[in-house]
């Protein structure tokens, strides 16, 4: 079975943030594992940048868009690095 994340509702005051904003706050499930990457958040200000894994994760329209949603079994995919992720049963 896929492990279910919730994305971060971080804010982005100020921070070059590769999160889309509409992810934040909303469940997914890990479509797969990507690798670790150098952080794209630190490179954008020169910054050390550890590596972070990357993961793309799948959305239904129905978590996405609620009850407007058009078609809400289709899904879009998005690439989250793992420090935007946390497991979805967290409080």
């Amino acid at each position: 079975m896929a492990e279910r994340v919730r994305v971060r509702a971080w804010g982005s005051h100020g921070l070059h943030v590769r999160t889309p904003h509409y992810l934040r706050g909303r469940t997914g499930v890990i479509e797969r594992c990507l690798g670790p990457f150098p952080n794209p958040e630190k490179l954008a200000y020169r910054l050390p940048a550890e590596a972070q894994t990357l993961y793309r994760v799948r959305f239904t329209m129905a978590e996405l868009w609620g009850p407007s949603a058009e078609n809400p079994d289709d899904t879009v995919d998005a690439e989250i690095y793992a420090h935007w992720l946390e497991p979805a049963d967290a409080p």
